[in-house]
């Protein structure tokens, strides 16, 4: 009966701060226990890693709300970080030229820059058009 109490109070601070080390810590539990307990019942695996899953999805939404505090701010890191993660348009972008005057003798590293090139060119066109720059 100890251990389950044990595991739920591991579990709520583990959907508090999503770090195994610091909720272990914080319900006097230590790391090798939590991961025995892992390792040796599945239904707490499950149960831990949908923990896990809403102690990361709370601190997303904290760190996003955050985040848009900054871009009120008028924090140009923020607003910088916001567009190249968030709009199309801001993205870094690779580009690939190569001049190929012979293409039934590639050279290896030829091929692969034609490769690379292609799948850049088919990933482009599977977005929708508003998307595409």
């Amino acid at each position: 009966m100890k251990k389950n109490k044990k595991q739920s109070e591991f579990l709520e601070q583990l959907k508090k701060i999503p770090i195994v080390s610091v909720a272990a810590e914080k319900t006097g539990l230590s790391r090798n226990s939590i991961y025995r307990w892992k390792r040796d019942d599945k239904e707490f695996e499950k149960t831990m890693e949908d923990a896990l899953a809403e102690g990361e999805a709370l601190i997303n939404d904290m760190s996003e709300s955050q985040l848009l505090s900054f871009i009120k701010d008028k924090s140009w890191q923020a607003v910088s970080f916001w567009l190249r993660h968030r709009n199309p348009k801001f993205r870094e972008r690779v580009e690939v030229t190569a001049k190929i005057e012979n293409i039934e003798s590639l050279t290896p590293e030829q091929e692969d820059i034609v490769r690379k090139a292609l799948e850049l060119e088919s990933q482009e066109k599977e977005l929708p058009k508003e998307i595409q720059v």
